[in-house]
Order: structure tokens, then sequence, then C-alpha cells
């Protein structure tokens, strides 16, 4: 198994990659043989990449596999997948490959200043240095700025690997995006989602199940074929839309939804929280003793304040992210209702909740399914324009009522 195989439903993007490679190949062995030969092969090699698609189309996937595939020991392979090379960039652990993967709500500028005075040393054992950036469009404007200079002149062994949802220029600056090659990655097929789930010992009918209700997205899909508090609380979302029948009804839906985020990352960012404040109190000196360990640990409190407010900002990224994949499953509905009414034989995103989609068609037109649609679309881009959920969310199910 290669590293490439962890791709779905993008063979053209895996053909462009493994291409780029194979040149990045010549690069090094051109290094070897003298100046002359690294100018006439260097031609096809980009040291700046912008991986863009879908959620759930494997953006930061297809980084590390090129990543893995740049720093692969086996001769010709360009990724097997079995040196430790391409193990120790799947674990994140090669010493010359670096992600930074957002745990809050932006990248600030401080942590990319870090990761471009790392990008700039020669390769300690690989042969490139590889900067993943996942979720670049979480820059912030200084940190953009930061990383721009490095890649308009990038060292010559350096390759920095950007992944965005897509093109807007709210996404990646302009700048950037101008002096990047570009990945284009698609949403994989059910088909293709549920022969990875089979792979994976799911028994079939959940694999199609997961696959179909996942939406094209690979994670998600395997999350609800493994977890049942997954798909519970997905049920808890899809039976919203049937009964939005009064404006109370309205206001205790829009609760639930808030409420059940906020509990999701709560639950996933306590253990972490506490466990991240004790190794940095060890740290700091906390139950130590001796001469000047009390002033230590007096000096330690804006360590700690630091982290808190990392902390916070992960844990309102989570709950806006667990917000955002029930909002997901509503627009989906509501794009099951609008095929009833087209009579479309297009297969549904929620087949199992037909008896409630075909509830909510017969009290809604199909103009009325549409602004419902758009209502639930616009409650994401408000949630993401940093509006406060609660407010967001309530002004939407009011939009849904029936």
């Amino acid at each position: 198994m290669t590293v490439w195989d962890a791709l779905i439903g993008q063979a053209e993007a895996v053909d462009s990659l493994r291409a780029a490679a194979a040149a990045a190949a010549d690069v090094v062995a051109g290094d070897s043989v003298g100046v002359q030969a690294r100018h006439t092969t260097s031609a096809a090699m980009t040291h700046s990449w912008l991986f863009t698609g879908p959620p759930g189309s494997g953006r930061s996937v297809a980084a590390r596999a090129f990543a893995a595939a740049l720093q692969c020991e086996t001769p010709g392979a360009l990724g097997c997948g079995h040196c430790a090379a391409c193990h120790t960039v799947a674990s994140r652990t090669h010493p010359d490959v670096h992600q930074v993967v957002p745990q809050g709500l932006s990248i600030g500028v401080e942590e990319m200043r870090a990761v471009v005075a790392r990008s700039g040393r020669r390769p300690s054992r690989g042969r490139w240095q590889v900067v993943v950036i996942e979720d670049a469009d979480r820059l912030t404007e200084q940190a953009s700025n930061a990383l721009l200079k490095a890649v308009e002149e990038p060292p010559g062994r350096t390759v920095f690997l950007l992944c965005a949802p897509s093109l807007h220029p709210d996404d990646v600056s302009v700048t950037i995006r101008s002096r990047c090659r570009l990945v284009t990655l698609r949403t994989p097929s059910a088909e293709a989602v549920a022969g990875v789930l089979r792979d994976a010992d799911v028994e079939p009918g959940m694999a199609a199940w997961a696959a179909a209700a996942g939406q094209g997205h690979v994670g998600r899909s395997r999350r609800l074929a493994r977890d049942a508090d997954a798909r519970e609380r997905r049920a808890a979302v899809l039976a919203v839309p049937a009964s939005l029948t009064s404006l109370g009804a309205c206001l205790d839906a829009a609760d639930h939804l808030v409420g059940a985020a906020e509990a999701e990352a709560k639950a996933l960012s306590d253990d972490l929280d506490a466990s991240e404040t004790e190794s940095l109190q060890v740290a700091l000196g906390a139950g130590a003793t001796g001469k000047g360990v009390a002033a230590s640990v007096r000096g330690s409190a804006g360590a700690l304040r630091e982290l808190e407010r990392r902390q916070k900002s992960r844990t309102t990224r989570t709950q806006r992210d667990a917000l955002d994949r029930a909002l997901v499953d509503l627009a989906a509905f509501y794009r099951d209702v609008l095929l009833v009414h087209a009579g479309s034989q297009v297969a549904p995103a929620h087949p199992d909740f037909a008896d409630d989609v075909r509830t909510v068609a017969s009290r809604v037109d199909a103009s009325g399914a549409l602004r419902r649609l758009d209502a639930v679309l616009a409650c994401r881009d408000a949630v993401e324009l940093n509006v406060k959920p609660r407010i967001a969310v309530e002004a939407m199910t009011a939009a849904l009522r029936l």
C-alpha cells in the first residue's frame, strides 16, 4: 500500500503530484553532480503548492502524501508507504516535515515566523525541508505577510504545501496564491468512499449507508460507520426540520443544536486541557522544592494565561466545527426536499430520513425549500464571521419554521 492509496477518487491529482515528486528527485540527483545539472532539471520543480477542495476531499491527506513522496527512501518508488521516511511522515515525526495544524481560530504571526525560520535550514535527514500548513485560510494577515517572503524566495531545498477550502480571496491572499502551483481536489463519489470503508472491514450495508450520509467526506463517513454516538447526534439533527411547527419549537431546536455542539467540544477538550495544564505546571516547577522554585512558580502566571487563551480558542473552534457538521446535514436535508419536488432519481443524502423529507416536502413548496436551504447556508456564513452561534442558529430555525 503506497501513500497515494489514502487519497480517494483523485486520480488526476495523484498523477500530477507523482510527476512533481519525480522532478524533485531529479533536482536532488542534480545537486550531487553539480550546479549545471541542478539548473537544467529544476524548471519542473515548484517550491510552493496550494491544495484546494471541498471539506472531506483530502487536502491535508494529499499534502502529506506528497511530503512522503518527496522524502521517500525507496529508489524510484515516490511514496512507497513502507520505508522509514514514509512511516515517519505519516506519523508526523519526520524531522524535516513541519506540520502546522491550527488549534484555535487562527494561525498567528509568531507561530508562522518560527515555522519560516525552521524552513530555511538544510534538511537534517530527508531530501527536503517540507512545511505543510493545514487550513491555511486561518492565517492572520500578519501571519500571511510573514509567510509571503518565504514563498516568494524559498530556500533551494524547501517546499511549502498549503491547504485551503477554496480560492476565494478571503481564504488565501492573492499574493500568496499567485506564487503557488494549484492542486484542485474533488468530492469523492459515495461508491469510492464505501469501497474504502469495506476495505477497513466495515460491513457492506453500513459502508454504503455511511458513505451516503457522509456526503463524500471520508473522515465523517468513517466516523459514522464506527461511532454510535456520531450516528445519534446526526439523527437528532435530522429530526429538527419536521419538528419546527411553532416558534417555541424553533427556539428549543436552536438550544439543542448549540448545546450539543458545546457538549461535544467540552468532551473533546476537557481531558486534553487538563493534561496540557498539568504538563506546563510541572515544566514550570510546580511541586518542586529548593532554592528559587517559589519565584519561578510565581513567574509562571503569564505562561498559564497564554495556555488558557489557546485552549479557549481551540474549544471555540471545536464547537464551531461540530455545529458546522450539523448545518451541513441540515443543508443536505433540504436538498433532499428539493429532489422530492423535482421528482429526481438522484440518490438522496439521507435515505433513512425519507419519511421526514416527504413530510417537510408536503408542507413547503420548492421555493420554500430553497429559501430554507439558503437560511442554513447563511447561518454557516454568520458563524464563520464570528456571529454568536446561538443568535445565528435561532435566526435560522425561525426561518425554517413550517
